[in-house]
């Protein structure tokens, strides 16, 4: 019963009810590893603390011993799939899937023993497909069946168009549980409909169906979508300590608890404890400072959590400008004519990934000092020069050096 609710901790949706326990007791009679399915269709090559809410509940089946399997999409995922979106996704080249598959598949070390898990590429079946056995495959899902997918429905009902080979992808999908014979197939909520494809495709074949275990979806940093990294608010897993740290700190409020539950490997006790401190009026940054330590010392390490904080308290929390921690930045490497140049341009070419228009708006807020003084004025010409000192926003510091 322990291993049970350990597996189910966390866990949002399970097909059938007590599907699990009964594919527990089918795997130990008959003295068999179960087959736990997990589908990537490496369309960004980044993980992050999203993917790892569900990649932490494989590594609990591995711990068991059973047999996870990671499928890359690369077949599907030249197809694209519009899951969550009002429109299909763009499909990929075969390179860009080869790269951001071997990325995928690095980064998954970070959670789970690699060692010990197959992956398999669904291009290996499906490539393979003859446009006849493609045919006999979609013959055995009607077109009711897909329009219970809330994304088709909600375009079909707008008038908005739906490819055909959007229709197809849930199959294709669902065709890879058969042909790996999983016995659980796993993913956030959003992938639920793909995944009950599975169970309806495996019945047909007359094999026995998989379950579903889906994972709730973590929040992003903005507290409202979920993390995606097309929508810039995620943590990524390869995220050095300061940055998850900064990142951690910088979520809502109404977010602690979430990450508490989703994110930090502490017991069920730890986080009732955590919880009740939170309840009880203890400081939310206190609260938020013991879950970002958590998370880097995953990821990283223990002394990499502590130095996080370290530099977060000097860096954020100490208002004394002329003890902050400045990166070096070489004078060499900034554009400039005769020591000279636009304040709104070295702001661009210092704080990179920050767009000319949200550096326009920092400057015009007072955001931007150069030298602990105050510069709001875009055009203003900056002689620089090595010593100076520039702040922009509320968390970068950069000091020329030659």
């Amino acid at each position: 019963m322990e291993t049970i609710n350990r597996l189910k901790e966390n866990v949002e949706i399970i097909l059938p009810k007590n599907g699990l326990e009964e594919k527990l007791e089918q795997a130990k009679n008959q003295k068999r590893k179960l087959i736990i399915k997990l589908g990537f269709d490496p369309t960004a090559p980044d993980l992050h603390l999203g993917h790892a809410v569900v990649l932490k509940k494989l590594k609990e089946f591995q711990d068991l011993g059973h047999q996870v399997i990671i499928l890359v999409g690369d077949f599907t995922a030249r197809i694209g799939d519009p899951t969550g979106k009002n429109k299909s996704r763009k499909p990929l080249s075969v390179k860009e899937v080869q790269h951001n598959a071997e990325t995928y598949i690095n980064q998954l070390s970070k959670i789970i023993d690699i060692d010990k898990v197959k992956i398999v590429f669904n291009s290996e079946w499906l490539d393979k497909l003859s446009f006849t056995e493609v045919i006999q495959i979609l013959s055995k899902v009607t077109v009711a069946q897909l329009m219970h997918r809330n994304d088709f429905n909600k375009r079909f009902t707008e008038n908005t168009p739906i490819a055909m080979h959007e229709l197809v992808y849930p199959i294709l999908q669902a065709f890879d549980s058969v042909e790996i014979k999983a016995d659980i197939e796993m993913g956030g909520t959003d992938q639920l409909f793909n995944c009950t494809m599975g169970r309806k495709l495996q019945e047909t074949f007359k094999m026995n169906p998989q379950i579903v275990m889906c994972m709730p979806l973590l929040k992003g940093l903005d507290g409202k979508e979920k993390m995606s990294k097309s929508l810039n608010n995620i943590i990524g897993l390869t995220d050095d300590a300061k940055d998850m740290f900064g990142k951690t700190m910088s979520i809502p409020d109404s977010l602690i608890e979430e990450f508490l539950h989703l994110t930090t490997d502490f017991s069920f006790n730890e986080k009732q404890t955590i919880k009740n401190r939170l309840t009880n009026g203890e400081n939310p940054m206190e609260i938020k400072k013991i879950i970002a330590k958590n998370i880097i010392t995953q990821y990283h390490n223990s002394k990499l959590a502590q130095d996080a904080e370290d530099y977060f308290v000097k860096q954020f929390q100490n208002k004394k400008i002329e003890n902050k921690e400045f990166e070096p930045v070489i004078m060499n490497t900034i554009q400039h004519v005769n020591q000279t140049i636009k304040l709104i341009d070295l702001c661009v070419q210092l704080k990179k990934g920050l767009s000319k228009s949200a550096i326009r708006r920092l400057i015009e807020s007072g955001a931007v000092q150069i030298d602990l003084k105050k510069s709001k004025e875009i055009h203003n010409e900056i002689i620089i020069r090595p010593g100076m000192k520039i702040k922009i926003g509320k968390r970068n510091f950069y000091e020329l050096i030659k």
